[in-house]
């Protein structure tokens, strides 16, 4: 009675499909793989940042934009 067979699975599913149709649910397929895709490539590209800057250094990070000509730049040193 708490588990449930194959049959009750493919009803359920018959109802989804009906519900929402099979071009709304191959486009949620598509976007949901892409985000995955792209959460994955994220990880792996702050991994090598991370891999990249020498150990007690924090990456410095800068922006030459037209907007932030009233903003200076400095870098942030650790007391020793």
């Amino acid at each position: 009675m708490g588990t449930f067979s194959i049959w009750h699975w493919l009803i359920v599913l018959l109802i989804v499909v009906m519900v929402f149709g099979t071009k709304k649910l191959k486009n949620l397929g598509s976007d949901l793989g892409g985000a995955v895709k792209g959460f994955k490539d994220g990880v792996k590209d702050g991994g090598q940042s991370a891999a990249d800057t020498p150990a007690g250094q924090a990456p410095q990070v800068t922006q030459n934009s037209a907007a932030d000509k009233g903003t200076i730049d400095v870098e942030a040193k650790q007391k020793s």
